[in-house]
């Protein structure tokens, strides 16, 4: 399969669930009206290019047909790599193109989302993508009849499990996803579109009260810190904390507790809301002048300053719990100047060894 990619970067672009079931549905319907097999197919991108598509596990039956395209995504680390995007074909005696979901394919059962609840997990631009692919040939084909169109991926149901989608609402099976058609190789753009998915499913329950954590880690640590709360309150916001916050006072969240380990932690209370390590360093001569406040001899400040990790820092302090408190009060008293007052905010720092 080739894509053109948009950019001059070295790493590979890989496509979208909602591509590969265009392509997918493209290469059945083709069938389905030439009644032969189809081996590759071509479809028109959002990102305004064109990809070529792979076609397999082709089946010509009596009044319907199947194809497959297996996902790539390229570089990025996706779950769903790997999984086969089938698309059912059959003409029906009623008008109009009809899309759903099988096997695998999600249901939405929770508002915020794109989709309403009671429908399958497919997303408004694929929606898009198949009817425009299946419009075009039913106008070079002449065709009158009703398209039916089943998108379904088996073992869908597993691998949405490592997904955001159970957190969602969304039940059952992965989503067809997709608004450019392709996938761009580690992505801060499909991160802060999950972010705003999780806080506007969350807002749309009438939550108010939200967990933010900057990783894998520290989510895991501060459920259980707060056992009682709701799975959709918990967003894992990597390092997009300012990104998050924004997005939290837009939805109307009313209280965060904001979640990381001490290094992420240390930047923000420097003042740092965009917490990677491209954007933000740690400083370790603020640190040295957050232990004098904290009432440490300046022989232990002159250590932390030349320290080479937060790590070596919290062993220098041994997790002093008045050094961790004035971290705290410090990133609360940033976020409530970034936010201007409009959220009550708390942090939970967590170790290391957590």
């Amino acid at each position: 399969m080739y894509i053109e990619n948009p950019d001059r970067s070295n790493l590979r672009y890989g496509y979208t669930t909602g591509a590969c079931a265009t392509a997918a549905t493209k290469a059945a319907f083709l069938m389905l009206l030439t009644g032969q097999m189809v081996n590759r197919v071509e479809i028109y991108l959002p990102v305004k290019k064109t990809a070529d598509f792979i076609i397999e596990n082709q089946r010509i039956e009596k009044g319907y047909c199947i194809a497959s395209v297996r996902k790539d995504g390229g570089d990025d680390p996706d779950v769903t790599t790997g999984l086969y995007i089938y698309s059912r074909v059959e003409l029906t005696e009623e008008s109009g193109i009809i899309i759903t979901g099988g096997e695998g394919i999600g249901t939405v059962t929770k508002e915020g989302l794109p989709v309403k609840p009671g429908n399958p997990a497919i997303n408004p631009v694929p929606l898009k993508m198949i009817r425009n692919a299946v419009g075009e040939i039913m106008e070079a084909h002449g065709v009158r009849e009703g398209v039916k169109i089943t998108i379904y991926a088996p073992g869908g149901s597993e691998v949405a499990k490592k997904t955001c989608n159970p957190k969602l609402g969304i039940v059952g099976g992965i989503s067809i996803l997709g608004t450019r058609g392709i996938v761009i190789p580690f992505s801060d753009s499909s991160w802060k579109a999950s972010i705003v998915l999780g806080i506007r499913v969350a807002s749309r329950m009438g939550i108010d009260f939200l967990v933010f954590s900057t990783g894998g880690r520290s989510d895991a640590a501060v459920k259980k810190l707060f056992p009682d709360l709701l799975d959709e309150q918990f967003i894992e916001i990597g390092d997009f904390l300012g990104f998050s916050l924004k997005r939290a006072v837009e939805a109307g969240i009313k209280k965060i507790v904001v979640a990381g380990m001490p290094g992420k932690m240390s930047k923000l209370a420097d003042n740092n809301m965009d917490l990677h390590s491209s954007n933000s360093r740690v400083n370790f001569k603020f640190l040295a002048s957050v232990a004098i406040d904290s009432g440490f001899e300046h022989n232990i400040a002159s250590k932390i300053s030349n320290a080479n990790t937060v790590l070596q820092v919290m062993q220098i302090i041994e997790y002093n719990k008045r050094f961790l408190e004035t971290i705290k009060e410090k990133c609360v008293e940033n976020i409530r100047r970034y936010t201007e007052n409009k959220i009550d905010v708390s942090i939970e720092i967590i170790k290391n060894e957590y």
